[in-house]
């Protein structure tokens, strides 16, 4: 694919502009109905932006007004392949009529293919299926420390997981007890001990860290909810030597950063590196089911026996249906190679925006974390203001905002929502 045939996809100006259909007093009211309906009977532990979706397609979603937004976050990359995906559906269609869950007390036509194709796209020998990231997470912390006592031989109740500061892997209480972030960490102890805490892209600090009962390092290769932070190139080759070199294992989260996101299959595929257990999810779903895994070889995987660990719906047919469907699509190169090339575009047009209302820009790929001037706005005033012009992007940390739209997104759309955003920094000047 070329820069070529990514501009033959897309749409002119006038095109997009007609995909936008102005708010009217009606519509603001139907969806503050449909809001206070939520918010009465929902825990709140998120704080959306005020709109209501009822429909998607592609990289564009439909509120119950009919007014469409250009979605730019994609689920926080659960929705790499677009809205309403025709191939994804196809695959859950079919495996509907068949049979949806059997749990793992017996076997399934849907599994075999899944985990055998999986294991071939990250060139590992073994998958542990699961549902949702923190449950990817969850499950690797355990095969870490049953790897450290049955392989490597520390003693048992001693191990330890080096952790990165800044770090977000979930919001599981095990999880929460190694995070910095007060807001996910605050009120919720106590919590569980294992973990020590270094500078995120700091390998010297992380070898002086690692003690003979180490058994792991967690990672993520970029950190998305920290505002896509992007660590030194020898970083994560650094973190493989210092692994190899210390026999602890080196476990990267690619929940958000792999199948596709960052221009390659997975983040670490950037600088050259392979770790030996990748955390999936989100987009391994397709957007459709939760389906998340723990990839790598026997001689870690390995280490699990049965009744060690499971999930009722883990590697359940619809699941391995669907997920067996995105890995089909990430076989052939070309939404790594799509994300590539419209990431160069993404970038391009927002290093412009530097000076202008933008601090800094950072990311890899479709996937970039933007500071606006604090001076200006928040990032959730940001994306308050660009709700209203079409386009939903999600803040984070203050003044930070992330934009992660659909790989599928076209060009043309991509140049439009780089020119919202610096429409509204330059009304907010």
């Amino acid at each position: 694919m070329t820069d070529t045939d990514t501009t033959a996809h897309g749409a002119d100006a006038e095109t997009v502009a007609h995909r936008i259909h102005p708010v009217s007093k009606a519509a603001t009211e139907r969806q503050a109905v449909a809001i206070e309906r939520e918010e009465a009977h929902t825990a709140h532990n998120y704080h959306p932006l005020p709109v209501v979706v009822a429909e998607g397609e592609g990289a564009w979603v439909t509120d119950v007004d009919g007014r469409r937004y250009l979605d730019c976050l994609a689920a926080y990359s659960a929705v790499n392949f677009g809205h309403s995906n025709p191939v994804l559906l196809d695959a859950a269609r079919a495996q509907l009529d068949r049979v949806t869950l059997t749990s793992r007390a017996f076997h399934n036509d849907q599994l075999g293919p899944f985990v055998e194709a999986l294991a071939a796209l990250a060139g590992k020998d073994m998958v542990l299926p699961m549902n949702t990231g923190a449950e990817a997470v969850e499950s690797g912390i355990k095969v870490a420390r049953a790897w450290g006592y049955r392989v490597k031989g520390v003693s048992d109740g001693m191990a330890n997981i080096i952790v990165m500061s800044g770090n977000f892997h979930g919001r599981t209480t095990t999880i929460v007890s190694f995070s910095d972030d007060p807001t996910a960490r605050d009120g919720f102890g106590p919590f569980t001990p294992g973990f020590r805490m270094v500078p995120y892209g700091d390998a010297e600090a992380l070898a002086a860290a690692i003690d003979d009962d180490t058994v792991a390092v967690l990672v993520e290769p970029i950190q998305g909810e920290a505002g896509i932070l992007v660590p030194p190139a020898d970083y994560l080759p650094a973190v493989r030597r210092i692994c190899d070199e210390r026999n602890v294992l080196f476990i990267a989260d690619e929940i958000q950063s792999g199948l596709g996101r960052t221009g390659a299959t997975f983040a670490c595929d950037l600088v050259g590196v392979v770790p030996d257990l990748y955390l999936l999810g989100k987009a391994l779903g397709g957007g459709i089911v939760p389906v998340s895994a723990v990839v790598g070889n026997r001689d870690v995987l390995g280490v699990l026996q049965p009744g060690e660990h499971g999930s009722t719906f883990g590697g359940n047919p619809l699941a391995a249906a669907v997920g067996r469907a995105v890995v089909g699509m990430l076989a052939t190169g070309e939404l790594q190679e799509r994300a590539q090339l419209l990431g160069r575009r993404l970038h391009t047009g927002l290093e412009r925006l530097v000076g202008h209302g933008v601090v800094a820009v950072r990311g890899a790929g479709l996937w970039a974390g933007i500071d606006i001037d604090p001076e200006l706005a928040t990032g959730r005033e940001v994306c308050e203001l660009l709700m209203e012009r079409g386009l939903l992007a999600k803040d984070t940390h203050g003044s930070t905002i992330r934009l992660a739209p659909p790989i599928v997104i076209d060009p043309a759309d991509l140049d439009w929502a780089v020119d919202q955003l610096a429409a509204v920094l330059e009304d907010l000047r």
